[in-house]
């Protein structure tokens, strides 16, 4: 079976690779689908987040990284994915992806699967880690070493 696990990624941290990790062990084959960034201040552009997530998928058995234009309910249809995984952290993500999940359900006979995030990375977002790496803050703690370096390169060439 074909899960696909989407978001913006902006960018990848420790938490997205759990659940990444363990949708494929529980479907063998993960699409990552990378959506485009609607926020005003993205870290990294659409291409640098595809090419990021790659590198950090490139250990996960069944994992491979696609980019997402449209409605994930498209997406899941055009490459034969039966469901979506989508991680929890709060009782807000649930209210919010319990929508999507009905939504998704009704307009293209997609089902939901929600995987509470490990109680190491529950707190985590990328929106945190961004505001961090904004200001120059250490984030390896909760990205790849990959994303460290980029964020780190991308404030020195802003810093000038």
């Amino acid at each position: 079976m074909i899960a696909v696990c989407p978001g913006s990624y902006d960018p990848v941290t420790f938490g997205h690779l759990d659940v990444i990790a363990r949708a494929a062990a529980l479907f063998g084959e993960v699409i990552v689908a990378v959506g485009r960034n609607t926020a005003k201040n993205p870290l990294f552009s659409f291409e640098e987040r595809l090419e990021l997530l790659r590198a950090a998928c490139a250990d996960i058995p069944g994992v491979r990284v696609a980019a997402m234009d449209g409605l994930l309910v498209d997406f899941c249809r055009e490459h034969g994915a039966q469901v979506v995984v989508k991680g929890l952290r709060f009782a807000s993500d649930f209210d919010y992806e319990l929508q999507m999940a009905h939504i998704n359900c009704e307009i293209g006979e997609i089902e939901t699967v929600m995987l509470p995030a490990s109680k190491l990375w529950g707190t985590l977002s990328s929106t945190m880690v961004r505001e961090i790496a904004h200001f120059g803050g250490d984030i390896s703690g909760f990205v790849p070493k990959l994303v460290v370096e980029r964020a780190k390169a991308k404030k020195e060439h802003l810093d000038g």
